[in-house]
């Protein structure tokens, strides 16, 4: 990674690809140890953390982390899930966050020498291409260590500096930590609840 010392940086947490990508690389995200990391190597001017929210939902397992960053140096940027019906006559939850991503980089920009994008979207492909032209670097974090691969590949050729997040598990990460047994869960979430009903 080339990070400089005096590098004004901010970091763009894409939360549900973050969260898809280590599940699938076998750890959790520790995000103090990811907020020290990145302090490190650069002057941090600001982290933003990017994710949907149910509402109305009487607990959602996000929302301790949510409460946690909001606490922590993190600048959580959130909005309401959507829900609509597949297919399958199943409830299915729609959150995209690319827009609220976009704007506030393109904002950054100005303020920045480095910006860092934690998501493998190849939409962000021409994003990161417009922050170039503002004379800003930029650093993609996701990975092609994972089975199928979770960053584009127009992505990784259009940003400056490419980091494996699989590379950054034993300084951020922590092990997975396995769920619960059902009769020690308490409330079932919704996920399970159509788990259910698809059964």
């Amino acid at each position: 990674m080339t990070f400089y010392p005096t590098d004004r940086m901010a970091l763009f947490i894409d939360g549900a690809n973050l969260y898809s990508q280590a599940k699938a690389l076998g750890f959790d995200i520790d995000y103090k140890k990811l907020l020290d990391e990145f302090r490190k190597r650069g002057v941090l001017i600001r982290a933003y953390y990017y994710t949907a929210l149910v509402e109305n939902d009487d607990y959602s397992p996000i929302r301790p982390l949510v409460d946690w960053l909001d606490y922590n140096g993190f600048t959580l940027v959130t909005k309401s899930a959507r829900e609509y019906t597949d297919s399958q006559g199943r409830k299915r939850w729609r959150g995209d966050m690319d827009v609220e991503i976009a704007v506030d980089m393109l904002e950054m920009a100005t303020h920045a020498d480095h910006l860092v994008l934690f998501s493998g979207d190849g939409d962000f492909r021409a994003l990161v291409e417009a922050v170039q032209r503002k004379g800003v670097r930029v650093t993609v974090v996701s990975t092609v260590k994972s089975q199928p691969p979770m960053v584009s590949d127009d992505l990784r050729r259009q940003c400056d500096n490419f980091v494996d997040l699989a590379d950054l598990g034993d300084i951020i990460g922590r092990p997975a930590r396995p769920a619960p047994p059902r009769f020690l869960q308490g409330e079932r979430t919704r996920a399970e609840l159509e788990a259910d009903d698809e059964l």
